[in-house]
C-alpha cells in the first residue's frame, strides 16, 4: 500500500468498483485526500507533517476492498487542508481573504467561526494554514475545480444506484483524533462513532444493523456523539426518498500512530476486518428496505 504523500493531484477523485453494482452502497472518503500540490505548500506557513493534522489519514486504505465486492467507493484526492468537501461549497469565512465575499457566501457560521470553513483557516492542530490573506478569485476557482466535481460524480453515483435498486446507501467513511476522548475512561472511549443526525439521515435499522455488525467484530461503538454527521451525511440523507446517508468515525489510535502519520502493524488486519464489515452489512440490507418509485435527487 502507498501510504505516501504525494507532490502534485493528478486526478480530483478516484472512483473504483469491479465489476457490475452488486448492492444497493457506495462508500465515500473525503477527507483522506493526500496530494499536496507545490503551489499550496508554498501558500501555506506550515511544513508538510502539519498540514497532514487535518487528513482522515489512510481511510481510503481501510476501506479498499470495497470496490470487490461489487460497491463504488469515492475518495478525494486532494487534502481537506485545501477544500473541505463536508462543508457547504460556499461556507468561507471572511477573515480569511483581501476583499468582501460574494453576497451568496455564508460568512457567519458555526464552521468558519471555528476556522473550518470549505476553504479552511486552520489545520486540526488550531494551527494557521496561509501566510496571508487570499484572493476570492482562488477560492472559488477551488470550489469550481474540485468541489463541484466530486458532488456531481457522488450525486450521479448515488443517483444511479436508487434507479437500479430503488434506494441507495451512503456510507461516510472518516476518522477522528483520540485525544479528543483524553478525558473518559479507557474502557468508555469508542473506537467507531456512527453518525445518522439522530435518525434524520437514514433508516434506523441501517443504523442498528451497523453497531451490532461492528460491537460483534470487538468494536465499542457510540451513536451521534460528538460526531452526528456532517454537510454530506445531512445533505444526501434522505430516507422518505430512499436515500441513506450514515457516517462512520474511526478512532485514528486504532491505526496509527498520530504523532508520525505512520500506520501500525496491524493495518492489514484492521482493514480486513472492516470489510467483513461491509460485507456484513451488504448482506444485512437484503431485505431491510422497501424500494421506493422517488427520484433520486
Amino acid at each position: 500500500m502507498d501510504f505516501a504523500p504525494k507532490t502534485a493531484i493528478d486526478e480530483i477523485f478516484t472512483l473504483s468498483q469491479h465489476g457490475p453494482q452488486a448492492a444497493p452502497f457506495l462508500f465515500n472518503s473525503p477527507h483522506s485526500g493526500r496530494a499536496y500540490s507545490q503551489e499550496f505548500r508554498q501558500s501555506s506557513r506550515l511544513d508538510a507533517h502539519q498540514l497532514r493534522k487535518s487528513e482522515d489519514a489512510f481511510i481510503d486504505l481501510l476501506f479498499s476492498d470495497i470496490p470487490k465486492m461489487g460497491v463504488p467507493l469515492l475518495s478525494a484526492n486532494f487534502p481537506r487542508a485545501f477544500l473541505d468537501l463536508n462543508r457547504e461549497p460556499y461556507e468561507l469565512d471572511p477573515r480569511m481573504f483581501d476583499e468582501p465575499l460574494p453576497p451568496f457566501a455564508k460568512g457567519y457560521t458555526a464552521r468558519t467561526g471555528s476556522g473550518l470553513g470549505t476553504i479552511a483557516r486552520i489545520v486540526s492542530e488550531n494551527q494557521e494554514i496561509y501566510h496571508s490573506k487570499l484572493k476570492i478569485s482562488d477560492a472559488l476557482k477551488r470550489i469550481e475545480t474540485y468541489y463541484k466535481p466530486y458532488h456531481q460524480a457522488l450525486r450521479h453515483r448515488l443517483a444511479r444506484i436508487h434507479v437500479q435498486f430503488g434506494y441507495a446507501c451512503l456510507v461516510d467513511c472518516h476518522s477522528m483524533p483520540s485525544r479528543i476522548f483524553n478525558h473518559l475512561p479507557l474502557t468508555q472511549k469508542p473506537d467507531i462513532i456512527l453518525g445518522d443526525r439522530y435518525g434524520i439521515s437514514c433508516h434506523r435499522d441501517l443504523t442498528q444493523a451497523a453497531f451490532e455488525i461492528l460491537s460483534s467484530l470487538g468494536f465499542k461503538v457510540a451513536l451521534n456523539k460528538p460526531y452526528a454527521g456532517g454537510f454530506i451525511t445531512q445533505h444526501y440523507g434522505r430516507p422518505n426518498k430512499g436515500l441513506h446517508a450514515l457516517q462512520i468515525e474511526l478512532n485514528r489510535g486504532l491505526y496509527m500512530d498520530e504523532d508520525s502519520m505512520e500506520p501500525l502493524a496491524h493495518f492489514d488486519e484492521l482493514r480486513d476486518t472492516l470489510s467483513q464489515f461491509a460485507q456484513d452489512l451488504l448482506q444485512s440490507s437484503h431485505h431491510m428496505f422497501r424500494p421506493t418509485k422517488a427520484a433520486a435527487e
